[in-house]
Formats: structure tokens, C-alpha cells, sequence
């Protein structure tokens, strides 16, 4: 009679121990699990470092002029009326700034478009 409540109990054990290492939510799938999270953080850095970036310039968009006016500059090559603006030839720029910029330069009088 001892003897088999020994072999059952062992039975027991062996099978929460498979349970344990090898069985659905035991060490092994931990393990997968871990090295998911791990790739999946460093694919997230890079993105979470762009969102950073961005807060910022929206931050600095809503509360400085210095940001807008730079933003104005170098998308659609704005100059202040104050200013002269000098084309350098063999230097790129798009035909569109150009165009615009040249109006300005020429009639100063003329508000720039929006």
C-alpha cells in the first residue's frame, strides 16, 4: 500500500513539474515571452524618440514665433520685407520658391501669400 501512494505522489510531481518547465505558462513560454517584450522595446525606442521630437516642435509651434517663422523660411522660402533676398546660382531650390520669392523681391508692396 505504501508503495503505491509513493509511485502516485512521484506521478504527481513528475506531472507538475512538466506543468512547471515545458506546459502552457510555465518557464519556456516565459522565456518566449520575454524575448517578444525585449524586440518589441527596441522597436518601439526609436519611435518613442520621433514622438519626443515631435511634442517638442508642436510645444514650440504653440508658444514661439521663432519656430513658425523658421518653419516659414526653410518649407516655403519665406523673406521679411526688411530683408534681401540673393539667388546664388548653382545652388538648388525648388521652381515654386523661386517663383514666390521672386514676387516678393519685385513688388514689396505685396503681402507674400499665406
Amino acid at each position: 500500500m505504501r508503495k503505491w501512494l509513493v509511485i502516485a505522489l512521484s506521478a504527481m510531481l513528475a506531472l507538475l513539474q512538466y506543468q512547471l518547465w515545458l506546459g502552457d505558462g510555465g518557464w519556456r513560454d516565459l522565456h518566449r515571452v520575454g524575448n517578444r517584450v525585449a524586440e518589441q522595446e527596441a522597436i518601439n525606442q526609436p519611435l518613442r524618440e520621433r514622438n519626443a521630437r515631435l511634442a517638442a516642435e508642436v510645444t514650440d509651434l504653440k508658444t514661439g514665433l521663432d519656430a513658425i517663422e523658421e518653419r516659414a523660411r526653410s518649407d516655403m522660402g519665406m523673406v521679411r520685407t526688411d530683408e534681401q533676398f540673393f539667388w546664388v546660382p548653382g545652388v538648388a531650390i525648388e521652381h515654386e520658391l523661386l517663383e514666390i520669392n521672386a514676387g516678393i523681391v519685385t513688388n514689396p508692396e505685396r503681402e507674400p501669400r499665406p
